[in-house]
């Protein structure tokens, strides 16, 4: 029999056996392990926040202190990553955050972050262009290079400037990539992260021996309130596991494999983080610093313009995984909204053959080829962060509640500290949101209340579990004909055909 679901109207929720069981959905294919999640979660973590983020704070924002915005971020990210851990080790699905706050605080709940999270991940996909950008821009003035100003960053970014050509350029190039299979692109992801890891650790390594430590004096030039509004700044660059969560559904054994990776990959990001800003606020004094290609100018500033041009390419390709991990959870995210009914269902068909979402890859990819090409950094980054720490707070009081509605659910990692850990989570997170500008603000109130609009006039009759379980012409336990399932589809990807 189906089961009815938990509560009535906004507050009903997805009763969590059955998203365990991924009754009336169409599936994805299981192929990721362990270390390629990882690699995932790292390539979403280290990025923008070592080879853009970090300077411009430290520049603007905290000066030498951008280490502290780093560990304060760092702190109430972790604090959440326990939360995601317990989560994604129950609920093994597309989603994250939505289809948590989905099965726990209700359906609305779960609308709210989910709709917040289509807009603050496209955001980041275009901010992390943006900060490529200014890495390739820095690679053609160190060769002589003489490109036309049109095509070099947005309008009003520079005399004659109209469009960021390379940022329009990578964000297609990252949804292509993504529409060739999850395993084809993870085997991507997985090589281009190890290149990256070891870019960091050679700007470590030599940059270690060119700090001049007067050049931490003063170290809270913008008072102490400059190292927590970094914090607010530079949120972003410390949760790319959020993101990396959303895969859980493509992950071979999701309930052991996802917490590790979650824990891993944050783990391995806040050492690397910690050590680079300590040499790049040590090789510059904070107002030297490039608040668009920090590491390559600090090391050019030391005569070592060779080795700047490797940082530079090295973060070209580096940061290429942060874009892969949020195009990847923002397509995941619009995938399992619209399998729920709650955007049209046209949005959930599969590839047949890769079976991957890729109708909604290429509108994300197109949408953030536009934020890139034609905002401004500062702009395309104030889309981003107030609705990352909500989701944090949703997760982390989902968390706790769920642990006291349903304490005989197994899962397979626990948060510890309960309640403890998930509610420092909260107040981290609800404490960053003040420090962010009330454009910040003005901005988030309109795409909530566009959702709000979609939601009441659309999602809340179409959900699935306003139209029953047979509404999609599906009995009960079976797949949904709106999506491709893989034993009716062909072979899986990467698998050859069967022969007769």
């Amino acid at each position: 029999m189906a089961k009815i679901p938990a509560g009535q109207g906004v507050l009903r929720r997805k009763p969590i056996e059955q998203i365990q069981e991924g009754r009336g959905e169409g599936q994805l294919t299981k192929t990721l392990g362990l270390w390629q999640l990882t690699a995932i979660g790292v390539g979403g973590i280290i990025g923008a926040g070592i080879f853009s983020l970090a300077g411009a704070v430290a520049s603007g924002t905290a000066g030498p202190a951008v280490l502290l915005s780093f560990l304060i971020a760092g702190v109430a990210s972790a604090a959440a990553a326990f939360s995601y851990a317990e989560f994604a080790g129950m609920i093994p699905k597309a989603g994250s955050a939505y289809t948590y706050g989905y099965a726990v605080l209700g359906e609305l709940a779960g609308w709210f972050i989910g709709w917040d999270l289509l807009l603050e991940y496209t955001a980041i996909v275009a901010v992390v262009a943006i900060g490529i950008s200014g890495y390739f821009g820095f690679l053609v003035d160190s060769m002589g290079a003489d490109l036309p100003a049109w095509m070099l960053g947005a309008p009003g970014t520079g005399d004659g400037h109209v469009v960021d050509l390379f940022a329009v350029v990578l964000c297609l190039l990252i949804a292509y990539l993504l529409t060739l299979g999850i395993k084809n692109a993870a085997r991507f992801e997985t090589v281009v992260v190890v290149l990256k890891v070891l870019v960091v650790l050679v700007v470590i390594a030599v940059g270690v021996f060119h700090i001049e430590t007067a050049n931490y004096d003063p170290f809270f030039p913008y008072g102490v309130g400059g190292a927590f509004t970094g914090a607010a700044t530079v949120f972003f660059a410390v949760f790319g596991y959020d993101a990396m969560s959303t895969a859980a559904e493509e992950s071979k054994d999701a309930q052991r494999h996802m917490p590790k990776a979650i824990m891993y990959s944050l783990a391995i990001s806040m050492v690397l983080y910690v050590l680079a800003c300590l040499v790049l606020t040590g090789m510059q004094n904070y107002k030297e610093v490039d608040p668009e290609s920090g590491f390559s100018t600090a090391f050019k500033s030391v005569g070592l313009g060779g080795l700047a041009d490797v940082i530079a390419i090295g973060a070209i390709i580096g940061i290429l995984t942060v874009m892969f991990t949020f195009m990847l959870g923002v397509t995941r995210v619009w995938f399992s909204m619209s399998r729920d009914g709650l955007l049209p269902r046209w949005f959930a068909k599969t590839d047949p053959k890769r079976h991957v979402p890729t109708r909604v890859t290429w509108i994300v990819g197109v949408a953030s080829a536009t934020i890139a090409g034609f905002l401004p950094i500062g702009e395309a980054a104030e889309l981003t962060n107030i609705g990352i720490l909500l989701a944090f707070v949703v997760v982390c009081v989902a968390v706790i509640v769920l642990r006291y509605r349903q304490p005989e659910l197994p899962r397979g990692f626990k948060c510890p500290g309960m309640p403890f850990v998930p509610a420092i989570g909260v107040v981290f997170s609800l404490w960053l949101i003040t420090f962010l500008q009330w454009q910040t603000w003005a901005r988030f109130a309109v795409w909530f209340a566009i959702g709000l609009v979609i939601y009441f006039g659309y999602s809340y009759r179409n959900s699935a579990l306003n139209r029953g379980p047979a509404a999609d012409g599906s009995a009960p336990g079976e797949s949904s004909p709106v999506e491709s399932s893989p034993a009716e589809s062909g072979p899986a990807e990467d698998e050859p055909p069967h022969k007769s």
